[in-house]
C-alpha cells in the first residue's frame, strides 16, 4: 500500500514541486491551500486551527492512513519593525509556525501507526540567520527549526522523523513578488535587487530552482531520510557558511 503524503501551500512554487515529485515516487499525495484548483488539493484555511484539523482529516478520509506531512505552506511581508503591521506579524506566525505544530499534533496518532513516518518542514536559510525588513517571516522560521527539534525528540520512540530543510532564495512567486517591496526598502531599483541584495548572501549567484527543493525533500521522505531527525537540513549555496 503507497505511503500518504499531506503536502500544504501545494498550488504553486515549492509546494507544487513538492507534490508533484512525492506523486511521481509512487506516494499518494493530498495538496492543501487556501484555495484548491485541483483534484489533488483541498482548501483550508491554514491560519487557524480548524483548518489544519480539516486539512489532515481530509487526508485519513481520503486515504485511511498518513504517512508523511510536509509543511511547505508561507508568504512574505516586508517591512521595518517601526512599520510592521501587527496583523501581518500574527499571519505569519499562524501560518509558518503554528501550522507545522498544528498538522504534526492533529496527525500524531497516525503517524505513530506509520512504519515511515515523516514531519518536514520548509523553513529557509532565514531560519538560521536574519536579514532586516523580514521580523515575522525570520520569527516564524527560526521558531520552525526549533519546532522541529522537539518533534525529532519526542517522536524518536515512534520513529517519527522530523526535519527542517533551509534552502536558500528559492525561484517562486513568493520572491518574485518580493522584488519591487525589496527595491523600495533598499531605496534600489527592482533591476538592482536582485543581484544586490536578494543574492548577494549566497556564494553561489544564482536562485534555486523549486525541483531542486523537491529533490531534497524526496531523499528524506525516502530510505535516505531514515537518519534525519531534529535537525536543520541547510541548501542554501554557501549562505551560512560566511
Amino acid at each position: 500500500m503507497p505511503r500518504v503524503a499531506l503536502v500544504t501551500g501545494s498550488s504553486g512554487g515549492i509546494g507544487a514541486a513538492i507534490r508533484k515529485r512525492l506523486e511521481g515516487d509512487g506516494l499518494d499525495v493530498l495538496g492543501v491551500d487556501l484555495k484548491a484548483d485541483a483534484e489533488t488539493i483541498v482548501s483550508a484555511d491554514l491560519a487557524t486551527p480548524e483548518g489544519n484539523r480539516s486539512a489532515v482529516d481530509a487526508a485519513l478520509e481520503r486515504f485511511g492512513r498518513l504517512d508523511v506531512i510536509v509543511a511547505a505552506a508561507g508568504f512574505q511581508h516586508i517591512a521595518s519593525v517601526a512599520e510592521f503591521p501587527e496583523d501581518r506579524w500574527d499571519a505569519l506566525l499562524s501560518v509558518m509556525l503554528s501550522s507545522p505544530f498544528l498538522l504534526s499534533k492533529y496527525a500524531w496518532p497516525a503517524l505513530t501507526e506509520s512504519p515511515e513516518a515523516r514531519i518536514i518542514v520548509i523553513a529557509s536559510a532565514h531560519g538560521l540567520v536574519a536579514s532586516p525588513f523580514k521580523a515575522g517571516y525570520v520569527a516564524a522560521k527560526h521558531g520552525a527549526v526549533g519546532l522541529v527539534k522537539v518533534l525529532g525528540l519526542e517522536g524518536a520512540e515512534h520513529e517519527i522523523m522530523a526535519t527542517a530543510v533551509c534552502p536558500g532564495f528559492v525561484r517562486t512567486p513568493l520572491v518574485e513578488g518580493q522584488l519591487e517591496d525589496q527595491a523600495k526598502a533598499h531605496k534600489t531599483s527592482p533591476e538592482r535587487v536582485l543581484e544586490d541584495v536578494v543574492l548577494a548572501p549566497h556564494a553561489i549567484k544564482r536562485l534555486i530552482e523549486p525541483e531542486e527543493v523537491a529533490d531534497v525533500v524526496s531523499f528524506l521522505v525516502g530510505p535516505g531520510g531514515r537518519t534525519f531527525t531534529g535537525a536543520a537540513v541547510t541548501m542554501d549555496m554557501g549562505w551560512t557558511a560566511r
